[in-house]
């Protein structure tokens, strides 16, 4: 998996202070999108163990105290990246006490694949469905287009 930004303190990507991963790669391609330069599946830097252990420190860390991990992208549920991201996401389930998981995708939560389903019972909140820019609506929260939707699985502690 490859990605293109990491931000250990974010307060924009998700309810609280948060780590943040934005990911490589989307097959979606939407009109509109701000994050176009994530489309290819291999642009960006390679997604190292370095990082990935980085990202459980800082969730980890007691100084700044980080409510949890968003995934967005380019499209964490990209078939390439799931492997990765679902070892990520255990990881922080095992790793880091009472963190919660964002995901934006822009698959649909019932046009998942049995891998990318994998993935979901890992996850807090997840904001499925394509960016429609016809749709597209400034005074959405989390989400850029009325049609995507918001799937609370489980309510941060």
């Amino acid at each position: 998996m490859n990605y293109h930004r990491y931000y250990p303190v974010d307060v924009v990507n998700g309810e609280g202070t948060r780590c943040t991963l934005f990911v490589a790669g989307c097959v979606h391609q939407c009109r509109g999108c701000y994050n176009k330069s994530t489309w290819p599946i291999d642009s960006g830097f390679p997604f190292t163990q370095e990082l990935e252990d980085r990202i459980i420190m800082d969730l980890q860390d007691t100084e700044i105290k980080r409510q949890g991990l968003s995934l967005s992208g380019g499209d964490p549920l990209h078939p390439n990246n799931v492997p990765a991201i679902l070892k990520l996401v255990k990881r922080v389930k095992t790793e880091c006490d009472n963190k919660d998981i964002w995901l934006w995708t822009g698959y649909k939560l019932n046009e998942l694949t049995a891998k990318q389903q994998a993935v979901v019972p890992y996850i807090d909140v997840l904001i499925d469905g394509k960016f429609i820019q016809e749709l597209a609506d400034a005074k959405l929260v989390w989400r850029g287009s009325s049609n995507q939707i918001i799937h609370r699985f489980r309510l941060h502690n």
